[in-house]
């Protein structure tokens, strides 16, 4: 069969906008048409493509239809605009990456490469363990993840390690860690987490002390910048990459909570085994990038 153009321009609209109505407004069309197009397309395919909620969102059927239509838009931009049918608009892709990430090695070989290809980029943020799921379900082209085996049709590419020790600022350690980091000081001693669904202090603190979530005060600061800057003034205590603290150590403005002990978390870059030719080349400028920064296995 072949997949009708209209049909299928009237899901991605809904799928992205998660509404009927403004998926309408974004083709100039009516609810109605939206509904009528999308039921046909389940129709001719032979499975539901859209919950229909509020906001309506992809089933298994349609992250899969999602996944393939975006891959072919971009292959599509990028035809024509290399035989001069549409050379003005720049092509975008969307990428899932974790915070850290954005916030310290990725923008400048980005920057780059979209400039020399006349690209946009639409960054989805999330947790290194969550950023995989954005590109299963065909919200992103591809993704920096901890996930080290690829997705069916995908290729994986491993980037190299950020290393995360404990740090906080030295006016805050003499408070709450004179004595050194133990179960009673990291009881009240308030830890900086990201978000919920940070895990890195809760698993070092596990696996040092023994306590569980719940056993000691949080602050969440989802912002990396920002979370950073809270270490530094002495909101609590946290995990940080080397790239992010730089000489903090050095200069004394931060202290090694438990020196010698860190956590690193692998990174890789995770994308499909058929893509566009721009994206292949944003995607391998990205890994070049990450191991001139990251550690690698020999370091």
């Amino acid at each position: 069969m072949t997949l009708d153009p209209r049909q299928c321009s009237a899901f991605i609209a809904a799928a992205e906008t998660g509404s009927f109505e403004l998926a309408a407004a974004q083709l100039t069309v009516t609810p109605s048409a939206i509904s009528q197009r999308i039921a046909a397309l389940e129709t001719a395919l032979g499975a539901p493509l859209l919950i229909r909620s509020r906001p309506c969102r992809a089933t298994a059927a349609g992250q899969h239809l999602l996944q393939y239509l975006r891959r072919s838009r971009l292959l599509e931009a990028e035809f024509l605009a290399e035989i001069g049918a549409d050379d003005r608009q720049p092509v975008q892709v969307a990428i899932a990456v974790n915070n850290d990430t954005l916030g310290t090695w990725l923008l400048p070989p980005l920057i780059q490469i979209l400039a020399e290809q006349n690209m946009t980029v639409e960054i989805l943020l999330d947790d290194q363990t969550f950023t995989y799921s954005l590109l299963e379900k065909g919200e992103a082209l591809a993704s920096v993840s901890s996930e080290a085996q690829p997705m069916r049709g995908c290729t994986v590419q491993p980037l190299g390690v950020m290393r995360y020790r404990l740090l906080a600022s030295k006016s805050f350690a003499q408070r709450w860690f004179a004595d050194g980091f133990n179960r009673e000081a990291a009881r009240r001693a308030p830890v900086m987490f990201f978000d919920r669904k940070d895990k890195l202090q809760s698993d070092f603190i596990e696996h040092r002390l023994g306590l569980l979530p719940g056993a000691y005060p949080v602050h969440y600061v989802p912002s990396s910048d920002p979370f950073v800057r809270a270490i530094r003034l002495g909101m609590g205590y946290g995990m940080l990459p080397s790239q992010q603290y730089g000489d903090g150590l050095e200069t004394g403005e931060l202290v090694d909570l438990c020196p010698g002990e860190y956590m690193d978390v692998p990174l890789y870059w995770h994308a499909w085994r058929v893509q566009s030719p721009k994206l292949e080349r944003l995607g391998q400028r990205i890994v070049d990038a990450a191991r001139g920064e990251l550690l690698q296995a020999s370091d």
